[in-house]
């Protein structure tokens, strides 16, 4: 399955997840339908415990899933397996317009790189990475090898990204 997948990538706290969400909320309006993949640290758990779906999983459950009249959710546990790649949650996701990617630094499809001042790690990752083929930054920057934009001029950004992607022409 081809689909459309623009990457939001930087170092811890530099922005990703502001960034994705106002993107989300932009290319909607917009008139897109926009999915969303993050990656996570492997300690990550959606689920409370006590409740019914986590016991299934204590009790040893593979994948469980949680129905309700206004959304459904699949948990799926790896029990020892290696995580999935990230084309192998892609080809999982319904049908959208494209699917906007957190993090995923190391995976083969273009994104754009946050950088922040607070960020704990300021060190370019696009130099190393010729996935990156933008940069959204909230200071100014010098060496401008690539796009750079406002990391506050989501308007912008999801203009390049529609354009990049073949959203529009």
């Amino acid at each position: 399955m081809n689909r459309r997948v623009f990457g939001i990538t930087g170092w811890k706290n530099s922005g990703k997840t502001t960034l994705t969400e106002k993107l989300v909320a932009e290319l909607v309006r917009r008139g897109w339908k926009v999915s969303t993949v993050k990656h996570a640290h492997h300690d990550f758990d959606i689920d409370k415990p006590g409740a019914d779906s986590f016991r299934h999983r204590q009790a040893g459950a593979t994948e469980v899933a949680i129905v309700s009249g206004n959304r459904w959710a699949l948990m799926h546990e790896l029990r020892g397996e290696q995580e999935p790649p990230l084309d192998a949650i892609l080809s999982r996701l319904a049908p959208c317009d494209i699917v906007l990617v957190e993090g995923y630094k190391r995976e083969a499809h273009r994104k754009i790189e946050t950088r922040r001042l607070e960020a704990k790690d300021r060190t370019p990752l696009a130099a190393a990475d010729p996935n990156i083929v933008a940069v959204a930054a909230d200071f100014a920057l010098t060496d401008k090898v690539l796009p750079v934009f406002d990391l506050n001029d989501v308007k912008s950004i999801a203009d390049f990204i529609e354009r990049t992607t073949g959203l529009v022409a």
